[in-house]
């Protein structure tokens, strides 16, 4: 299938098709002319990309991961050795960035209730 039939079943901008193709996720044959031509199997790859996008994970890990990883029902699961403790890394990464984005929103929250007295300016 041609770019715009591959936009249309996954619902991922052409633009993104193409980025994706430059971080080695996809690698749609190419036409002599020079369009890209997709399997249908890129279908699927593309919507395991967005899954684990979705899941907080870098398009330079997602590289590494997706060879390693098959779908059972709705879940993707790890079948090679070494991509649990990968991903387990990548959750702890996760979980600091979640950790520094609570203590800002806690700290900014007391900016916003801070006393209505102080006036603008320092003053």
């Amino acid at each position: 299938m041609r770019i715009g039939e591959m936009v249309r079943r996954t619902g991922v901008s052409e633009r993104l098709l193409r980025y994706y193709e430059e971080q080695g996720l996809l690698t749609p044959d190419r036409l002599p002319s020079g369009y890209r031509v997709y399997a249908e199997r890129d279908v699927e790859t593309v919507r395991r990309v967005r899954t684990l996008l979705n899941a907080g994970l870098t398009t330079a890990t997602i590289a590494r991961v997706l060879p390693c990883v098959r779908e059972e029902g709705e879940r993707l699961v790890p079948v090679c050795s070494g991509l649990v403790a990968e991903l387990r890394r990548e959750r702890e990464r996760i979980t600091r960035a979640i950790d520094d984005l609570l203590s800002s929103r806690t700290l900014l929250d007391g900016v916003i209730e801070a006393p209505r007295t102080a006036r603008p300016g320092g003053g």
